[in-house]
């Protein structure tokens, strides 16, 4: 296993710059370990950005960890250092041993790495990347003509560990083989077009659920191979679900054998720790400033995009990365070179992350989870925004969520929670995101949260708060055990409670979130005009003394309406008045209350016709029965006509 002679070449040296200079779209395809041939040598080409080491050697499993066999070499003034070893296989282990600018010994794990063991400070493994056959063509070329904005769009928010486990082994998590199969079923059942998973990057803490990530270019080895993770996603695409990931460029975890003061020095972190740490979380911040840093960051999206196939990012924390001042009191952070809490950096890096990955992979969505009023998030950046596609409606969560878990009775004083929404509804591209932070924290289940000792009266509160949510403008996320009504708060290291499914309360609600799936996506209008006024209409937004919320979906044709009437008391409506703009029949696409879904069966016998008596600037109005906790959405007939 010696080096070839000659000096280490595997990086052009037009790389290299473009790499001191943030632009080196593909560096992670030479930084790490790849294995390649040399002059008809086959060997493993080794590479690390490090460049404040006094030394750095190669060490593994080949040459017994010893730091004095295998050294690296500068190329140049990049900070990059190099080596090329012959003898080596796939799966060999290895990790670099620095002397570090104090000149102490430090033994790092490859943060390119392609793989990583299974272990608390895990070494990498030389990993053979050209060793699986894809089968997703179609999907593929679809993809690149999705209109995301245009299209019905519904996440099933899965973390992989807990979904379903095996109890026959120990209640050991489902691997990405085992899961693929299972999983590809269960959503094209339910209707979800995606799934969106908590972080798979690797990461060294269970309790974090993958937001502390220390391996940005490989999934996690606790359930498998990256052959398997994209075995996965390939069964997933095949199965015509996207694959959404949710990706953490915002901070990392302190651990010594990643990131954490690489070289000795404060290299992937600010120095400073008014900007360079948060303290809530015990995480530090990516140093953006850095041209080398920020192209670690984007490379490792754009692999996630070339490597694995994903359709999706969902970046998590984008308002701590964009304000200096997040989590932080006055006097603990530092102001920008304007005065501002702005950072600056990473609102650079996040426009050039938009831009790159949109460029090079069409079709592939960048999601924002950002809590503050931060304008532009889902501007495109040539006209002064941050570019990304969609952006959490974190105000609409917070507000629903808060008016649902008010006692029936007192919901009259908050009604405007589930109407304010409307006042910022076309300011960006919003998902409607009911997630894992929901279910966690003290917080409950979303079944807990529903304010009533009865069972069935919780499922049908919750019945009527998907109704709602699926008829309100914005593409749609729920996190796992919310479509059939987990019970316990969400826990991350079992397996959700499948056993409720044997309790009609729960297997109808699982039907209700299938249903109002797949009347969403027979509907591809109701995608159109998410973001556009014209596809909305309210009927009575006012009615808060009786718990009632009536308004309109609409296309572009006469008949493309979907009319939303919830009754979110605890009151029966009878003959309720609803004017409506086409005469005729209007039928019940869905009933909350249905048998089916577990109800009591209350409603309009399917539909109603109209009566000509004008209302609310429309000529014809519905006498509808409304059973208590309770959203029916109804259209018109085709051959009723629009007047």
């Amino acid at each position: 296993m010696d080096r070839t002679e000659g000096s280490f070449s595997a990086i052009p040296d037009f790389d290299l710059h473009l790499f001191g200079e943030g632009k080196a779209l593909r560096i992670h395809e030479f930084l790490g370990a790849h294995l390649h041939s040399r002059n008809g040598v086959e060997g493993v080409s080794f590479a690390v950005w490090a460049p404040n080491a006094q030394k750095v050697s190669v060490v593994g499993d080949f040459n017994g960890w010893n730091g004095l066999s295998h050294p690296m070499e500068p190329l140049g003034n990049s900070g990059v250092w190099g080596t090329f070893l012959t003898g080596l296989s796939p799966g060999h282990l290895y990790k670099f041993e620095l002397i570090d600018s104090q000149g102490n010994r430090q033994l790092r794990t490859d943060p390119y790495a392609l793989a990583y063991e299974r272990a608390v400070e895990p070494a990498a493994i030389v990993w053979r990347e050209d060793g699986y056959a894809w089968q997703d063509g179609g999907w593929m070329g679809r993809r690149r003509a999705l209109r995301p904005f245009r299209e019905c769009i519904s996440i099933y928010e899965v973390h992989l560990d807990s979904w379903r486990r095996v109890p026959e082994e120990n209640c050991r998590p489902l691997t990405y083989r085992e899961i693929a199969p299972q999983l590809a079923d269960y959503c094209n059942e339910m209707g979800f077009t995606h799934v969106e998973f908590l972080p798979l990057a690797e990461f060294p803490f269970d309790g974090s659920w993958g937001y502390q990530s220390t391996g940005y270019f490989a999934p996690t080895a606790r359930y498998g191979s990256p052959d398997d993770f994209k075995f996965l996603v390939d069964t997933l695409h095949r199965a015509s679900i996207g694959v959404i990931v949710d990706w953490v460029p915002a901070h990392f975890p302190r651990d010594r054998f990643a990131l954490a003061q690489f070289d000795g020095t404060c290299l992937y972190e600010y120095a400073d720790s008014r900007i360079g740490e948060h303290s809530q979380w015990g995480t530090l911040v990516f140093n953006y400033r850095r041209h080398e840093v920020a192209n670690f960051l984007l490379c490792s999206a754009l692999s996630w995009c070339d490597r694995y196939h994903v359709d999706g990012f969902r970046v998590d924390a984008v308002a701590a990365m964009i304000y200096r001042s997040y989590g932080r009191e006055s006097g603990e952070w530092e102001p920008n070179v304007h005065g501002g809490p702005e950072n600056l950096e990473a609102i650079d890096f996040l426009k050039n992350f938009n831009v790159a990955v949109h460029r090079e992979f069409p079709g592939v969505l960048t999601i924002a989870e950002e809590s503050t009023t931060f304008a532009g998030v889902t501007r495109p950046v040539d006209l002064g925004g941050l570019g990304f596609d969609f952006k959490w409606g974190m105000g609409w969560m917070h507000d629903t969520l808060d008016y649902f878990s008010q006692n029936p009775v007192f919901r009259r004083h908050c009604h405007n929670r589930l109407t304010f929404a409307m006042l910022y509804q076309y300011s960006e591209h919003f998902i409607l995101a009911l997630s894992h932070d929901e279910v966690v924290h003290g917080k409950g289940s979303l079944l807990a949260r529903m304010p009533s000792d009865r069972m069935d009266w919780k499922c049908a509160m919750l019945r009527s708060l998907y109704g709602y949510m699926w008829a309100w403008p914005g593409k749609k996320s729920l996190f796992m055990g919310g479509e059939f009504g987990q019970h316990d708060e969400w826990c991350h290291f079992r397996s959700l409670d499948w056993h409720l499914l044997k309790y009609m309360n729960h297997s109808g609600l699982r039907r209700w979130v299938r249903d109002l799936n797949r009347l969403y996506r027979s509907l591809p209008w109701l995608g159109l005009y998410d973001d556009d006024p014209r596809g909305f209409r309210w009927i009575d937004p006012d009615d808060g003394d009786g718990g009632v919320l009536t308004f309109l979906r609409q296309g572009d044709s006469p008949g493309q309406l979907l009319l939303a009437a919830c009754n979110f008391s605890g009151t029966p409506h009878r003959s309720y008045p609803v004017a409506v703009p086409v005469a005729g029949f209007w039928e019940e696409a869905l009933n909350g209350d249905s048998l089916h879904y577990g109800g009591c069966g209350m409603g309009n016998c399917g539909g109603q016709w109209t009566e000509p008596v004008p209302s609310r600037g429309m000529e014809q109005r519905l006498l509808l029965h409304l059973p208590p906790h309770c959203c029916i959405l109804l259209r018109p007939r085709k051959s009723s006509k629009s007047l």
